[in-house]
């Protein structure tokens, strides 16, 4: 933004601290000035003017030596201030030195401005907090940029060769190919409609309404009851009333992706997934656990990461896009909630998600409405 030149703060502290400096020693001349003169008397008799205490004796001798004083103030007042305000502003300078920095590009660099806390200190640790914060989120969505990429060229080159395959042999079987091709296209349009949908629960471009947690995981169970079926997982689920604040769409998506999860990566046969859903002062809150391999805490502290599946976990045949997690994560995030993951002693994993309950008043609207 183009700005027309003007002075400095410096320069304007500067004139700041002189002007109050001038105007401290104006009203204390004054003053002194104004009380002196109620005990001199007024001779205007000019011959005793050098023989008698008066008024005109006073202002002939007082004016010379306020107006030294007047100027010796200007001049400290100009001098000190210039010099108070360069000590005074030292921080923000370097506060503006990171930010240019910044604006080049450079997000590592940070301020940490040494010093007791002061009003400049709380604003430079704000900065770094933030730069922390951008350099993070920065560097994680390069990672999943390069991550989408991969992913996305998989299936683009696996139909590349099935159709190279099918050009340079007519007599390949048509049927197969056709199938193949169909497997790996619904596995990108899955992958793209993932993306599509991370994007917006990230952005938070979604209306919010009043939405009961237990019925998502009940609708939720009860879509993936034929998997888990052919898996041989059981799934129990329990929970009262659960009133939330959010999309529907969104929190119905974060709980399927949850116990679908659950169902996937569990036990070869006779697995069990626990879904709950409970209140609490401040939180309501979605738990899913499940039966299955002994996960380490460093793999499990990674399962949010897009595209991430665990060594072992990618091999068992449903894996998915990878994305399964990192839309739980968003979801959450997107609806002011704290997802929780942590490894069962026993095998398995228990993933809770912490979302703000509703207010009373809105909560006694939503029951009277069911």
């Amino acid at each position: 933004m183009d700005r027309p030149p003007g002075l400095s703060v410096r320069f304007k502290l500067t004139l700041s601290y002189a002007g109050f400096v001038m105007l401290a020693g104006a009203l204390l001349l004054a003053a002194v000035w104004l009380f002196l003169l109620q005990y001199v008397p007024d001779d205007w008799n000019r011959r005793m003017l050098y023989e008698n205490p008066n008024r005109q004796l006073l202002l002939h001798t007082f004016a010379p030596a306020a107006a030294a004083v007047m100027a010796f103030l200007l001049v400290f007042g100009l001098v000190g201030g210039w010099l108070l305000a360069d000590r005074m502003l030292a921080p923000l300078t370097r506060i503006t030195s990171a930010t240019r920095m910044v604006a080049n590009g450079s997000l590592s660099h940070r301020i940490r401005l040494p010093g007791r806390e002061d009003e400049f200190r709380e604003l430079a640790d704000a900065f770094d907090t933030m730069l922390a914060r951008l350099e993070a989120h920065v560097a994680e969505q390069r990672r999943f940029a390069a991550n989408a990429s991969h992913e996305l060229r998989t299936p683009l080159a696996s139909s590349k060769a099935l159709l190279d395959v099918a050009r340079t042999d007519p007599n390949h079987d048509t049927g197969e190919l056709i199938d193949r091709l169909h497997a790996v296209n619904t596995r990108a349009i899955d992958l793209t409609e993932a993306l599509l949908l991370l994007s917006r629960a990230d952005q938070r471009s979604f209306a919010r309404e009043q939405v009961d947690l237990s019925l998502m995981a009940e609708e939720a169970t009860e879509a993936l009851l034929p998997l888990a079926e052919k898996r041989g997982v059981t799934i129990e689920t329990w929970g009262d009333f659960t009133p939330a604040t959010g999309s529907q769409a969104l929190l119905l998506q974060l709980t399927t992706n949850l116990v679908h999860n659950a169902i996937v990566h569990n036990l070869p046969a006779g697995g069990t997934v626990w879904v709950s859903t409970g209140v609490s002062a401040a939180t309501v809150v979605l738990t899913v656990e499940n039966t299955g391999e002994k996960l380490s805490p460093e793999l499990v502290s990674t399962l949010t990461e897009p595209f991430q599946r665990g060594a072992e976990r990618v091999r068992t045949g449903h894996a998915g896009v990878g994305l399964g997690l990192a839309i739980v994560k968003t979801i959450t995030h997107a609806h002011d909630g704290t997802l929780t993951l942590t490894p069962r002693a026993a095998g398995g994993i228990r993933v809770t998600v912490e979302l703000p309950a509703m207010a009373p008043h809105a909560e006694a609207l939503s029951r009277h409405r069911w």
